[in-house]
């Protein structure tokens, strides 16, 4: 084959690739849920309470440490993993446990779910367990939702904001 038929040839699977490429930018149609159901995304980061609580130093052994590691407070870093629990009208439809994030599970626990419900207002119960605590909840809120069939709304926890919100 001479190189006006390989050059040819080249132009041929390029305008090919180019082609598919095209269309499958436009063609597949998504949907990230059914168009007549809404979607209740739960996602936030939030870090447990330690493990063991921290023990405070005594000061003849703050003495005995060489004078750029002195410190108060000797902490173990691993974190207790998160209970995450999402209840909308009564019926549970999120239950995890979240183990802590980082080689020395020091991190923050991360959750993202999709929750697909009906379109409608529907009471939301979030609860999150983040201390040593064996049974129950640290946090829980019931939120009121307005859906709309396509809505996607975010229900996020930040302590600091007073818990469970709905963006």
């Amino acid at each position: 084959m001479g190189s006006v038929g390989a050059g040819a040839l080249q132009v041929l699977v390029y305008g090919a690739f180019v082609a598919l490429v095209g269309w499958l930018s436009s063609a597949p149609s998504y949907t990230p849920v059914d168009p007549s159901l809404a979607l209740l995304r739960v996602s936030f980061s939030h870090a447990g309470e330690r493990v063991e609580p921290c023990r405070r130093y005594t000061p003849e052994e703050i003495a005995a440490m060489a004078p750029n590691m002195r410190r108060p407070l000797d902490c173990a870093r691993e974190r207790v993993p998160l209970r995450v629990q999402v209840a909308v009208d009564g019926v549970v439809m999120l239950d995890r446990v979240l183990p802590p994030s980082g080689l020395a599970g020091d991190g923050a626990s991360t959750v993202y779910a999709r929750l697909a419900v009906a379109p409608g207002r529907h009471r939301v119960t979030a609860r999150l367990r983040d201390t040593r605590r064996a049974e129950g909840f640290d946090h829980e809120d019931d939120l009121q939702v307005e859906l709309s069939a396509g809505d996607s709304r975010l229900l996020e926890f930040r302590a600091q904001a007073g818990g469970f919100r709905v963006l």
